[in-house]
């Protein structure tokens, strides 16, 4: 392959990775994605390729659903196990942030979300509102027709905002203010100021600290306010799983603030907070290694803000 194919593709690169990766919920998997469409790009009658980023567009979205389909990734996600891997704010991967429905769709509950679509469903709505393609383009990509696009969009609207929590985008900087107030009053033992600081409807969901293998979920806030408590609470046998003294930091994480569990530079575990009306609507504690092993490099790569909690 000639050095303008490769050249092309690597101009398309970073977008399809962002497709796949909001695909997938996997950065990982989303890459080995990639990797494959550059494969059938190498192996390409190019010269009949009219418009190259949209042949790749359309290879990649088959790539990703034919994984959505498989029945491992079936058995994979219907047992419980299964999480979106977080990406730290300013991971490439994450992709256009310009608008509320590029961010909104990148956040760890829409992804989560996204879980509940078929995958039809979820490329449509990936492909409409991230990507902001006409129906008429999503349709040659998944050879529907455009009727059929536009009800599987309209659908998985209707789906995902009847089961998001936190309402409207909530400025950065207030839902870190929300977040520290959280965890200074989970460190303190104040159960009844987390309750108060938790929505009616909120829900925490976690992967047992990467031990389990299902996932965990609480909801009521007096449930979630004890999982947090005991949780936060420090004890010998935590630190001992984390591998030394653990400092807490807040970093955005997939356009929401999160506290990371930092040991000796590396994350040891991360729990993202969805914030909406001025509370917590919603957590996600992640802390397996392979689901952190990309925050982890780009957390080493960067200098982090000084911890909330330097010695827990």
């Amino acid at each position: 392959m000639d050095s303008a194919a490769v050249a092309r593709f690597e101009a398309s690169r970073g977008r399809l990775a962002s497709l796949a990766y909001r695909l997938l919920g996997s950065a990982a998997d989303a890459e080995d994605a990639v990797q494959d469409a550059f494969l059938r790009w190498q192996a390409a009658d190019r010269e009949r390729v009219e418009v190259p980023e949209a042949w790749l567009t359309k290879v990649v979205t088959r790539l990703c659903l034919d994984r959505l389909r498989s029945a491992q990734a079936r058995h994979e996600r219907a047992v419980g196990a299964w999480l979106p891997e977080p990406l730290l704010d300013g991971d490439p991967m994450l992709g256009p942030a310009d608008t509320y429905e590029q961010r909104e769709s990148v956040s760890l509950a829409v992804l989560t979300l996204m879980e509940r679509l078929s995958p039809v469903e979820r490329a449509v709505y990936v492909l409409r509102e991230a990507f902001s393609y006409p129906h008429a383009e999503i349709a040659g990509i998944l050879d529907i027709t455009e009727s059929a696009s536009q009800q599987h969009v309209h659908r998985a609207r209707r789906r995902v905002s009847a089961e998001r929590r936190g309402g409207d985008e909530v400025d950065p900087a207030s839902a870190r203010r929300i977040v520290e107030e959280f965890l200074a009053a989970a460190a303190s033992g104040r159960t009844e100021r987390l309750v108060a600081m938790l929505t009616a409807d909120v829900t925490a969901v976690s992967d047992g600290a990467g031990l389990s293998r299902r996932l965990l979920r609480h909801t009521t806030r007096e449930r979630v306010a004890a999982y947090v408590r005991a949780g936060f609470k420090p004890t010998p046998a935590k630190r001992r799983l984390a591998g030394g003294s653990v400092a807490m930091h807040i970093a955005p994480v997939n356009g929401a603030p999160a506290v990371l569990a930092v040991v000796d530079g590396r994350v040891a575990g991360a729990v993202v907070f969805e914030v909406g009306d001025g509370k917590v609507a919603s957590l996600y504690g992640i802390a397996a290694k392979d689901r952190l092993a990309r925050l982890n490099e780009a957390w080493q790569r960067q200098e982090p803000d000084a911890p909330v909690i330097t010695a827990w």
